[in-house]
């Protein structure tokens, strides 16, 4: 005899804007909403309902935001609240609960890719997409839905034309997606006064993207928004095919438990050529030599920044003497203040033409690149904001300073002989303040 069902009462009582959500019966949906509107809130709410009614075994949901201490800070004390009633049992530091039926719903950042896989999801949630890697959808979460034909919610509040815009886009023909989009103009959420103080407070730029779900305004404190606007209106942004005759120099953003970023480039007289891009997470450096072997290009020079000549203290060796040894021709940037290399890329960019495929991901990190935003002050800092973008844009500022040496006939440095020269107790002590500073 089967068991009786358990009716759970949950502490939410959804906005009418968000009830069509809640509703739908599309496999895919996508919600633009302005700041404030609810849309975490109603999320969350919608998959605790989805897993408690889950008619398979052991279900699998998952939300995700751009860092995994936003998504606790955000997400995790929402997740207990409402799904109090219904919680057989939770982990606080793995940040996952178990419903009373078995389905686990977890908390995740996408600033870790590999902690995001597992063998399958019943449902996801990505909220503040626009803040993500592209990657992170197509290589890591979508094939987790294809087992169980899963479903997916991608929120957030639009960052420019990127993969967030193409996923709105999508929606507006496709027939398996729901979308919505909620404007504080239109919504009432927020009190009238409230939304005039605000529009006095921020830049149009701000409000038009922040309240008003603007996808044209320009995202704010971007460093290369207008050069790339300008490379795609040109018509830069296209198919851009390898030349056998010419080398192909690469390069780097180098990180050890952080992201390595990767660009392929060619130059051809006065233009630069970008024609491929790769970037991974956690790796160790045989992997990306790998990658690069993997490749049918006759390699020029790899352009690696400076803390690529820090020592191991285990092997010994630096990154760039395992890349001298392994018969790759590198050449060690001098260190750079970070206004140098940001205008060392915006020189570069006027004469740089893109793949548009293979370099997807680089070209989305470099309109993502942007200041850092005091919240305390209202203030952009001096420097970039670290997320997602910084390798691939810091990767990319590799180029620039290398072409500008190659064009400017700087002499080069040997690693070869760097690696053999002999070391006294106060150069190691050096290297390991440079690791520190680092």
């Amino acid at each position: 005899m089967a068991a009786a069902a358990k009716v759970v009462q949950l502490a939410y009582g959804p906005r009418r804007l968000f009830v069509p959500y809640h509703e739908r019966r599309e496999r895919w949906a996508v919600l633009v909403a302005h700041r404030r509107a609810g849309k975490t809130v109603a999320c969350i709410n919608d998959e605790i309902g989805r897993a408690l009614r889950l008619t398979q075994p052991h279900g699998q949901y998952a939300y995700v935001a751009p860092f995994l201490a936003q998504a606790k800070e955000v997400a995790w004390e929402y997740l207990k609240r409402y799904a109090g009633p219904s919680i057989r049992t939770k982990s606080e530091s793995e940040l996952w609960v178990e419903l009373i039926n078995g389905a686990r719903i977890r908390i995740h950042g996408a600033d870790n890719p590999n902690r995001l896989r597992g063998p399958y999801l019943d449902g996801v949630v990505l909220d503040e997409y626009a803040d993500m890697r592209p990657s992170v959808w197509g290589e890591v979460i979508r094939p987790m839905l294809a087992d169980r034909q899963g479903w997916a919610t991608f929120i957030g509040t639009p960052k420019g034309r990127n993969e967030f815009f193409q996923l709105w886009q999508r929606a507006q023909d496709d027939p398996a997606w729901f979308s919505v989009m909620l404007k504080a103009s239109g919504t009432k959420l927020l009190p009238q006064a409230e939304l005039v103080q605000a529009q006095r407070d921020m830049t149009p730029e701000q409000y038009a993207q922040e309240f008003e779900c603007s996808f044209d305004a320009a995202i704010v404190g971007a460093y290369f928004g207008r050069d790339l606007a300008e490379a795609e209106r040109q018509g830069r942004i296209t198919d851009v095919p390898y030349d056998a005759a010419t080398p192909v120099h690469t390069g780097w953003d180098l990180g050890i438990g952080d992201a390595t970023a990767i660009w392929f480039f060619q130059v051809a007289g006065g233009e630069v050529h970008y024609i491929d891009h790769y970037e991974a997470h956690g790796q160790k450096l045989d992997h990306y030599l790998g990658v690069l072997a993997s490749k049918p290009y006759r390699y020029g020079t790899d352009f690696l920044p400076h803390d690529a000549k820090a020592r191991e203290l285990i092997s010994g060796r630096s990154r760039v003497e395992h890349l001298a040894i392994s018969g790759r021709a590198v050449r060690v940037l001098p260190q750079t203040k970070i206004e140098d290399g940001i205008n060392a890329a915006r020189l570069i960019l006027p004469r740089a033409w893109f793949d548009r495929v293979k370099c997807a991901d680089g070209i989305e990190a470099l309109r993502q690149y942007r200041a850092d935003f005091d919240e305390r002050t209202r203030t952009f800092r001096d420097r970039p904001r670290h997320d997602w973008a910084s390798h691939s844009a810091d990767g990319f500022k590799s180029t620039a300073v290398g072409y500008r040496a190659m064009t400017m006939g700087e002499p080069e440095a040997n690693p070869i002989a760097e690696m053999l020269k002999p070391r006294t107790f106060d150069d190691l002590m050096e290297e390991l303040d440079t690791q520190d500073d680092d």
